[in-house]
Formats: C-alpha cells, structure tokens, sequence
C-alpha cells in the first residue's frame, strides 16, 4: 500500500513525498527511521480514487489534453529533464484542473521511488492500457523518451481520425434531430388548427390528407406515450450496452450499416494496425501487444477477434494464419501480416498498413460529408413540403369552391 506523507527533517525542513509499506504503522516506523518528525500521513490510494472522479466543477480530461501532454512529456525529456521534476512542472502549467490533480500524484508517486509506469497505472480514467504499457516498454528499453514522441504521434494521428469521423457524423445526426423536431411541431401544433378547418368545411377530404391527419391526431393523443416508448428504449439500450454480449450486438450492428458501417470498420482496422505497430516498435511481446490492442480498439466485435487471435499465437500459430481466420480482418491486412513476419519487418509494415487505413477513412469521410448536406436538404425539403401539400391543396380547393 503506498501512503503519502507529510514531514520535517534534522534541518527543519518540510518534505512531502510517498512510501510504500504494508501498513500505516509500518510506513511511519519506516520514515521514524530516517529520523524524520511526521506531521500528515494518509493511504494515497483515497487521493488516487478522488482524482479519477469525474467531478463537474474539476472537468474531464479529454483524448485532446492526453495529446499535448504527451507531446510535452516527449519534449521535456529529450532535453534532459528528470521525470519528477516533468510531471511537477507539467501539473503546475496544465489548464486542466483534474489533470493537474493526476500528474501532482504521479509526481507524488515518482518521489517515493515508483517507476512512471507503475504511477501512471494508477490513474486509468487517463492513462489506458495501452499508454501505461507503452511507458514500461519504454522504461524497459532505457528509451523513455522516443517512447513519448511515439506515444505523442500515434496519439496525435489517433486524436485526428477520430475527431473528423465524428465530426462528418455529428452533421447529419444534427439535421435528422431538426427535421424530426420539425415534422413533430408542425403534426401537433399547426395540423390540428387546419384540419380542423377542413373538417367543419364539409368538403371532402383527399387519402393522403387524411392520412397526415389521422397521423396529426394519433400524435397529439398519443405522443406522451410514444416519448416514454423512446425514452424507454433509449435507458434499455444503454443498459444492455453496460453488458458483454449487448455490446458485441450493438457493436456488431454498427458495423452492418450500409456506408457508415464500412467507415467504422477502416477505422478501427486502422486503429488496430496503428496500435499493434506502434507497440511492437517499442518492444511490447506480440502476445502482450494482441491483448493490449484487444482492450483499447473501442468495438466489442474487434475486440473478440483480436482475443481469439491472441489465444491462437499463444498457442504457436503464425499472426497472420491467425488474422486469416475472422472474416473481418481483410485479405491485404492477412497478406501484408504474412510478408512482415517473413521478412521480420512486421512494425513497419504494420504502420504503412496503419497509414494507408487512415488515408481510407479520411477519403470516406470526405465523401460523406459531400454526399450529406444536399441528400439531407432535399430529404428535408420533400419531408415538409409533402405535408404542407397534403394540407394546403384542400385549403386552396375550398378558397376555390367559395
């Protein structure tokens, strides 16, 4: 157990610092030893688990902030700066105050002779599996520093895919939201006042008009209920997403989508070749990369083909007679696995198969965001205008008949 601790040495000077010990007692029988006077000591782990809350007022820490912390860390140790004095100076500067919580106990932690690795490892909110294994690999190695840059590039190239996806799909989802808030205040607010008007007229009334009416009425009488409906299956949705086999069927149902599906799974090919290279250029064992990338590639279907493959190379199979298995990883990530392991070049080929998914992703979301805004105008347009005739036409027709 690690306690920090708060004391005052021979010379009268405050020390604050951290030692690990198996109990309270110990820890201060320890520090007594070193003929320090303790003023404070407390369990850190209470101070860990009250940095990964996330608390409103403290923020969150974003896969943007993970990005150029990286790439300080990365800069700050290519110029020599021990790693305590790193994540001091860093948790002094951040903007980020749960941040700045985080790296002030990894700092704590690095003082009291915890290696990076072990000290990041405690904050799991911030620091994935992937990163924490890349450090160790880096402590390993005596490269901590390149570690960083390429912990920073990989991270920056991941931060950049992600973010245009997201953003291609954030357009339209916000126009579908507009429109059905559209077609849902015109059915219950402005049909209902017109139709009335064509019902005391008298006049006989077109299907399709009757049709939008019929709609109107069910809505305003109903519509409480069908938003309980929708909300309801929102909360189930989100609760059968909590458990492992609901989130392989969401995830793998995602992937089955027309287009869109196609787009996630480059990304998360591109996902997987990036991570599985990045590891393997650090050092990480092929076993331990496979598992690491499993944990971190963010799709419940990927993550059971990456688990499968990993048992089989376990048990001696070659990766790629592994990948060639699931008929989800692709034919050319197969062939060019197998030419890697052939001639031993596996990081770099993995990473020119990482490039070249991320140039698909980027191309398929460019034409998406081509292909949405006038598809979503015209949808948007036929959607209103449709209603607007099913109701104006009678109106115009009994103008005519006055």
């Amino acid at each position: 157990m690690l306690f920090s601790y708060h004391a005052i040495d021979q010379d009268g000077h405050e020390r604050d610092g951290t030692i690990e010990a198996p109990s309270q007692e110990i820890a201060v029988s320890a520090l007594q030893r070193r003929n320090l006077i303790i003023s404070s000591i407390e369990s850190s782990e209470k101070r860990a688990l009250f940095a990964d809350i996330d608390l409103p007022f403290f923020g969150r820490v974003t896969n943007k902030d993970v990005v150029i912390l990286s790439r300080q860390i990365a800069t700050l140790f290519e110029a020599q700066v021990s790693a305590l004095r790193v994540f001091r100076l860093l948790a002094a500067e951040v903007d980020n105050k749960k941040l700045a919580i985080v790296l002030s106990a990894v700092g704590d932690d690095i003082q009291g002779g915890s290696p990076i690795s072990k000290a990041l490892a405690r904050h799991p909110k911030v620091f994935t599996a992937f990163y924490v294994n890349m450090v160790h690999a880096g402590e390993e190695s005596g490269k901590l520093s390149e570690t960083f840059v390429y912990l920073a590039d990989y991270l920056d190239r991941s931060y950049d895919i992600l973010s245009k996806t997201e953003n291609a799909l954030v357009y339209p989802a916000f126009v579908i939201a507009v429109f059905f808030g559209v077609m849902t205040l015109m059915l219950t607010l402005v049909i209902p006042k017109i139709s009335a008007i064509l019902i005391d007229s008298g006049q006989g009334i077109p299907l399709y008009t009757r049709i939008v009416i019929g709609f109107s009425n069910f809505l305003v009488q109903y519509g409480i209920f069908v938003l309980i409906a929708l909300i309801a299956f929102g909360f189930y949705v989100w609760q059968l997403r909590k458990t492992g086999r609901g989130k392989l069927m969401l995830d793998s149902l995602k992937l089955s989508v027309p287009y869109v599906g196609d787009l996630y799974k480059k990304l998360y090919l591109s996902r997987i070749a990036d991570n599985f290279a990045t590891m393997l250029l650090s050092g990480v064992s092929v076993v331990e990369a496979l598992e690491i990338t499993a944990s971190v590639v963010g799709n419940a279907a990927y993550k059971a083909v990456l688990d499968e493959v990993a048992a089989d190379v376990k048990g001696g199979s070659s990766i790629s007679g592994a990948f060639g298995k699931h008929a989800g990883i692709p034919g050319i990530m197969v062939a060019m696995t197998k030419v890697g392991e052939e001639t031993g070049e596996l990081g770099k080929i993995l990473t020119t198969l990482a490039k070249f998914y991320n140039r698909e992703v980027s191309n398929a979301v460019d034409t998406l965001v081509g292909l949405i805004e006038p598809i979503m105008i015209v949808l948007l347009g036929l959607g209103v205008g449709t209603l607007l005739a099913a109701i104006l036409i009678p109106i115009y027709n009994l103008a005519g008949s006055i």
